[in-house]
């Protein structure tokens, strides 16, 4: 455990950085020579020097180096490396903790020619082979090549140059040249060694048996003592030769690849081996593992199931959709001999990667309904997925962000390394969505977009989560109707699934503007919703019209506001005395009010008659036709008995061309009698009419309105109302009490103060024996009260409009 682990394969060396040690944290590697200086390791320096960095299983990183890397050291039959890791939580590498590992494999014995084909470069490292004569050449001078070849070394044994055979020339490079062009070229005691990054110039891409390879073509020139000696260092790798069919990876590696086999007349296996990660398997091994090992006549082929032993997927991402790739890391050893180099080591190593296959994320919502919390769980996902932010309508938060918008988010791991999200969020928070569905359910919508990002790759995708739960706690509004002298009155009590929901007459939406235009009370306090239209009113219905009593019914409907949706409906239907739509005055005059009942939709009100076809009614709606007249007028019969008189007449409907009604409305006037008697008369100048005083009780209202049309006072909460100078200010005194047609109001005085006193000064008179103040600059206007539905009596109501003023003395404003 710890850190690192360590592992000895042949001429290789494998560290392996534990993902849970250097999780979340940003790495340097380098290598330490024998000299104790820290080189750092990159892309380039890795390929030149024998070293090979990749991430395995998920987030582990593994660091291969080859037994004749750049700095090892060798001794005997050890070769050791020395490497340092530096780990920090900054990009900066500020506060990084180092580590440092020294690692000794022993390795085998040699081929005459050993070949390698690592993920980043080849290596090629032959014998030397120096003939007897001249080793046994005794030389009488030093050696001093400074003056045939400067460039070679005054050493017992080291490379000159390389020459590149290429298909067009042949090239040759010194090694300081080679150097600097990314070769990497060194002497052993017994070996020359070439190493060849795939990138680098000469290398070449052959095809041979359906397989690409990369081929260097070369020769390597060394000098020992006064002889120059060349070597064979022709190198190659395959490129592809892997196969994906019914779900199984098939990887074939011809035997006999010509840059390889030049000038060989014959060849013999002796080993073929395979493994994965560096290991070796046995045959048994293999066979568990459902491996396929073939060693044909002029190819090795092996096959592998996708998903199989000693592999692991990795989270992939392609045009933003999530899916996974399966990885595995093979390695085979061919070794045969041949006339020309006796014995050669082939070893491959192959990191195989399927293609792209997207996956689907699983999306479990377990309600918690006791708690009130969707439980809602994403996944499973890879080890190498993270998620990283989440976008909660149009605000995008991170996750420790994401619990002050009502989010608890954690991680579930299971026994296999994959892992999934739980996130718990409150059925009331603010982003989850409240939708009435029927009766008593509720719909709760969550809408949530996840982000998350894979590693070490950094691509990201996106989990759209739209997770609905129906929760049977919908509380649905309720009314309670009742009716007073002259309206219909409904009180709603708001439930919790009708924020959202419009009050609707039919198909006709009921705003406060439209409820102002006919005179109703439409209030809303967030817990209750008030109605109120008067009995005489165009959306009141009307039935069973007899002698003693006339039901009006008045309908409303509770709408979504989204969509429009009929919701619940509402009703109030009273009882009401005939007597409100006849007034009989004293003087005669008689007002009647026609109402068109359900079933008679078709009847135009303006077409209604009484017996005289010529008396049409003065005021006209769509449900209403009122008619004013007197008793001696429009065909209206009487009749008498010994206390009173009775005045009969009948409103009528008749379809055009017809003369039998189908419509009719009786209604009959009764007058008292008290005394009848023949009275005598003479005509002569009668006196001026004088009116007495006398006392009385009499109860008047003082309102301010909004609008010259009177139709919505200031409330007491509105008080003090603030009015800009000459705005105008618009009152209305009413007579409240006794209702007697025979009363009329007038106005005598009236004024203003500059205090709540009304016998404070100073004062102004806006009206002056009941007319207005001449020595006004604007001077107070009256407005006619005319009869409607919602006025009865004209004659008790006075309005006039004042503009607004303020008191000054001097050019001071005086304030109370």
């Amino acid at each position: 455990t710890g850190p690192t682990s360590l592992e000895c394969s042949g001429n290789l060396l494998r560290i392996t950085l534990s993902a849970e040690y250097f999780e979340d944290k940003y790495l340097s590697l380098f290598v330490i020579d024998q000299s104790g200086t820290a080189w750092e390791l990159d892309e380039a320096m890795a390929a030149q020097c024998g070293y090979t960095v990749t991430y395995s299983t998920w987030r582990s990183i593994e660091f291969r180096a080859s037994a004749l890397s750049c700095h090892s050291h060798l001794e005997k039959d050890v070769f050791t490396v020395t490497i340092q890791i530096k780990a920090s939580h900054a990009p900066d590498m500020s506060n990084a903790t180092t580590h440092l590992k020294s690692a000794s494999c022993h390795y085998g014995l040699w081929s005459p020619r050993d070949l390698i084909c690592e993920r980043n470069y080849m290596e090629i490292s032959v014998r030397r082979e120096v003939p007897e004569t001249i080793k046994d050449f005794v030389q009488d001078e030093p050696e001093d090549w400074t003056l045939l070849f400067p460039e070679a070394k005054a050493e017992e044994a080291s490379i000159w140059q390389i020459v590149f055979h290429q298909p067009e020339e042949k090239r040759a490079l010194l090694v300081s040249n080679a150097w600097s062009a990314g070769y990497g070229l060194d002497t052993t005691d017994s070996r020359v060694l070439l190493r060849v990054p795939y990138t680098t110039a000469q290398v070449q891409l052959v095809e041979d048996q359906g397989i690409t390879f990369f081929v260097l073509r070369s020769s390597t020139f060394y000098k020992y003592r006064w002889v120059i000696l060349m070597l064979d260092t022709a190198v190659a790798c395959p490129v592809d030769g892997v196969d994906y069919t019914n779900k199984t990876i098939t990887w074939t590696i011809p035997k006999y690849i010509p840059p390889l086999s030049a000038g060989v007349t014959s060849f013999k296996d002796v080993l073929v081996e395979a493994g994965v990660d560096l290991r070796k398997l046995s045959a048994k091994e293999m066979a568990s593992r459902k491996y396929v090992l073939l060693n044909e006549l002029k190819a090795i082929t092996m096959k592998i199931p996708i998903g199989a032993e000693g592999g692991y997927y990795k989270t992939s991402v392609s045009n933003g959709q999530l899916g996974v790739k399966y990885i595995i890391n093979l390695f085979l050893e061919h070794q045969w001999e041949d006339n020309k180099w006796r014995l050669t080591k082939h070893t491959i190593f192959k990191e195989i990667e399927t293609p792209f296959e997207q996956a689907e994320v699983a999306i479990t919502n377990n309600l918690n309904l006791s708690a009130r919390i969707m439980n809602i769980t994403v996944g499973t996902f890879l080890p190498d997925v993270e998620l990283v932010n989440l976008t909660i309508g149009e605000v995008t938060v991170t996750v420790p962000e994401a619990v002050q918008h009502g989010y608890l988010i954690h991680r579930t791991r299971y026994a296999n390394g994959s892992k999934a999200y739980v996130i718990e969020v409150p059925l009331d928070a603010p982003s989850v969505k409240k939708e009435y569905i029927r009766e008593d359910m509720r719909a709760y919508t969550l809408n949530v977009t996840l982000t998350f990002i894979t590693y070490p790759s950094s691509e990201t995708f996106v989990v759209p989560v739209i997770t609905l739960s129906a929760v049977k706690d919908a509380v649905l509004p309720s009314a309670r109707e009742f009716c007073d002298g002259r309206n219909l009155h409904l009180i709603i009590t708001h439930g919790n699934v009708d924020q959202n929901w419009l009050p609707f007459i039919s198909d006709w939406h009921l705003t406060q503007e439209a409820a102002q235009k006919y005179n109703y009370i439409l209030r809303d306090n967030g817990t209750h919703l008030e109605i109120s239209v008067p009995f005489l009113s165009p959306h009141v219905s009307y039935e069973g019209v007899h002698t003693s009593a006339i039901k009006a019914s008045f309908y409303l409907t509770l709408k979504d506001g989204i969509t429009l949706a009929r919701r619940r409906d509402f009703s109030v239907s009273c009882i009401f005395s005939p007597s409100e739509l006849i007034q009989c005055l004293p003087n005669g005059t008689v007002i009647i009010t026609a109402v068109k009942l359900v079933g008679g939709e078709d009847l135009d009100t303006a077409l209604l008659v009484l017996r005289d076809r010529q008396c049409k009614p003065s005021l006209v709606t769509e449900k209403t036709a009122t008619f004013k007249f007197n008793v001696n007028t429009c065909g209206t019969s009487r009749r008498f008995n010994s206390t009173t008189m009775t005045y009969e007449n009948e409103v009528l409907y008749f379809r055009p061309g017809e003369d039998t009604p189908i419509y009719q409305m009786k209604f009959l006037c009764s007058y008292a009698v008290k005394q009848i008697a023949d009275v005598r008369y003479e005509s002569k100048k009668n006196p001026a009419p004088s009116i007495k005083s006398g006392l009385g009780c009499l109860a008047l209202s003082l309102k301010l309105f909004k609008e010259k049309s009177y139709s919505e006072p200031y409330q007491e909460s509105e008080y003090p109302v603030v009015k800009y100078l000459r705005e105008a200010l618009y009152f209305e005194v009413e007579l409240l009490q006794p209702k007697d047609a025979r009363l009329d109001l007038n106005l005598d005085e009236c004024w203003a103060t500059n205090s709540q006193s009304q016998d404070s000064l100073p004062r102004w008179h806006i009206l002056i024996h009941g007319c207005e103040n001449n020595k006004d600059s604007y001077r107070t206007v009256f407005h006619q009260v005319n009869y409607s539905l919602s006025v009865r009596f004209p004659q008790h109501l006075k309005r006039f409009e004042v503009r607004m003023f303020t008191f000054i003395q001097d050019t001071s404003l005086l304030q109370e």
